[in-house]
């Protein structure tokens, strides 16, 4: 029994072993899916700009650190008031899932961050669309997908189950 156990151990290891060298992520991989995906490619290797859906993103990556980034401008941050800045930081939280609304060189952008090396086609071409689906619903729903965390309403109304903390009596 411990020989069997100690094989399926052994054969689930190099299971793993063979996920972990499979194909990984590089400038080349990408370029051939944004190509495929997108219209109007350009730029140069580890920073594009294209046009997905009537929407421009640009993609950097940094092979040596292991990073990607994929962006869309939305709005300038001077044209926004404190109420959407709220919303925006609460979307981080409870809506905008993989894609986060972040502020860049006086620009409120739509962004997703992400190790490139592990990224895989599927996870690419889906975070690409909550880029765009996050820019769509700035001022609305402030949602990358359908999907909401934590139990928060379109109506705003906080999750009652959190409670602030309290200190302690000494």
């Amino acid at each position: 029994m411990k020989h069997l156990i100690f094989l399926l151990a052994v054969t689930l290891c190099n299971l793993n072993w063979l996920n972990d060298t499979a194909a990984q992520m590089d400038n080349q991989q990408l370029l051939t899916i944004i190509e495929r995906e997108a219209e109007d490619v350009g730029g140069e290797i580890g920073a594009w700009h294209l046009s997905l859906d009537d929407h421009v993103l640009f993609i950097t990556t940094d092979e040596e650190n292991n990073r990607i980034r994929i962006l869309t401008p939305i709005v300038e941050e001077r044209d926004i008031d404190a109420e959407k800045m709220h919303k925006m930081l609460e979307a981080n939280f409870h809506s905008a899932l993989d894609a986060k609304y972040s502020i860049y060189k006086g620009f409120v952008i739509s962004i997703f961050t992400h190790p490139l090396r592990e990224l895989n086609e599927a996870q690419l071409i889906d975070a690409m669309h909550q880029v765009i689906r996050l820019s769509e619903t700035f001022g609305t729903t402030y949602s990358s997908t359908d999907i909401l965390l934590d139990g928060q309403a379109d109506d705003d109304e906080p999750d009652d189950r959190v409670k602030p903390a309290t200190k302690k009596k000494s």
